[in-house]
């Protein structure tokens, strides 16, 4: 099969791969039909996350028709579903408190070893990342082998179209998390920093969760644009001096709550982003958390604190002082998907959720390298591509742009 595979810093291709097999009772494989690049991947393109290996199949954000089962498998031939990034057991300590992203049976022990030397204890699996999180190929290709698939995959009813669902692999439930760990009251104004497609659904999910005002931080014009259609007010930190325009929205208070979906690639020229920037380049740090210590600092006392952007590693002067001193809650995590995938879908399905706005370009998967590099570099144009394995390669030209409105 072809497959879209990594080969170092800003070096993806498209490979032929052997196919998947069932090596499990309770494997099922799938055919891809619809997949989507995450801005997680970019961290993968930008070598920031290590133990990747040259070959490695990416892709976390998948969904396809079932085409194989396991003897163990509740699915059956023909179901379309969409499958969580997180590969969870269903059955060991954390995945019964439904804290399926720290499950403890699906990372491999020979992988799981060092994601424990890191972080203290042994992270969870995911498709199409790291060797840390258990190494298993993603769904960017034309088939993907699903482990525990009695577990994760949701059954898509009849009739729904891809793109109306896809995003429950992943961005939508992170968004919704994002915004349920704020601990959101009725009346509440929120700060977002980062209006990628993360941000944009923490937006949407913080405005049905009864927040009163949504403060949304970004520079990319599209992005601020999608933000405001979502019912946030915007800032761009060029125009304006960030911390200084929230204390004057908020009558000197502070937003009740404040939520980082931008991770450990912040932008911006602050003097703590440069140094985090050259310390980063030179290998003397992999997180840039600009934007993480100004929503620390922004945010009012007592406040609660959100993170569902991607951090690996030791961060360099965090403001841990501010974050005691303001009797602030924090919580974080990889998000717990199959938690939220049934709720979400009732809520497609009801309207109350609009899931496809944020999509801009739809490619085949021979465009991939080419989309990589188009998001990387372009981010205000390409706010969201979905890859269809099936579409044909055109032979001029790029994507297919498909930017809809809310």
């Amino acid at each position: 099969m072809r497959a879209v595979t990594w080969h170092g810093r800003h070096d993806v291709r498209v490979d032929t791969v052997p196919d998947p097999q069932i090596v499990n009772p309770r494997d099922a494989i799938i055919k891809i039909t619809s997949t989507a690049i995450c801005g997680s991947d970019l961290h993968l393109y930008d070598g920031y996350i290590p133990t990747m290996r040259a070959g490695d199949i990416l892709g976390h954000e998948n969904m396809g028709e079932v085409v194989e089962v396991g003897a163990k498998s509740t699915l059956k031939k023909g179901q379309k579903v969409v499958v969580p990034f997180t590969i969870s057991c269903g059955d060991c300590f954390f995945c019964k408190k439904t804290q399926f992203s720290a499950c403890d049976n699906s990372n491999p022990a020979e992988t799981s070893d060092a994601s424990e030397t890191l972080m203290g204890h042994p992270m969870g699996a995911a498709f199409g990342y790291a060797h840390l999180t258990g190494g298993y190929a993603g769904g960017q290709a034309e088939y993907l082998r699903v482990p525990f698939s009695d577990v994760g995959p949701i059954v898509i009813p009849d009739g729904m179209e891809d793109d109306k669902v896809l995003f429950l692999s992943d961005i939508l439930p992170t968004g919704w998390m994002a915004a349920e760990n704020a601990d959101i009251e009725e009346g509440d104004t929120v700060a977002v920093w980062g209006c990628g497609p993360v941000g944009l659904f923490a937006i949407q999910s913080a405005k049905l969760m009864g927040a009163h005002r949504v403060i949304a931080i970004d520079h990319y014009p599209n992005r601020l644009k999608l933000a405001k259609q979502m019912g946030a007010e915007v800032l761009d930190y060029r125009e304006v001096e960030v911390l200084e325009a929230l204390t004057e929205m908020t009558g000197g208070i502070g937003p009740d709550a404040v939520i980082d979906c931008v991770g450990m690639e912040s932008h911006g020229l602050a003097i703590d982003n440069i140094i985090d920037t050259v310390k980063a380049h030179t290998y003397l740090g992999t997180e840039r958390p600009h934007a993480l210590r100004q929503a620390i600092l922004a945010c009012r006392k007592g406040g609660r604190v959100s993170i569902p952007g991607v951090y690996g590693g030791f961060a360099d002067k965090f403001p841990l002082g501010q974050l005691m001193e303001k009797g602030l809650t924090l919580k974080s995590g990889q998000t717990h998907v199959q938690r939220y995938t049934k709720t979400l879908l009732e809520m497609i399905q009801q309207g109350k959720l609009n899931t496809t706005f944020m999509i801009s370009h739809r490619a085949s998967l021979e465009e991939a390298p080419d989309m990589y590099r188009h998001w990387h570099d372009e981010q205000d144009a390409y706010t969201k591509i979905v890859l269809k394995p099936e579409m044909a390669k055109p032979r001029t030209a790029a994507a297919e742009p498909a930017m809809a409105t809310a």
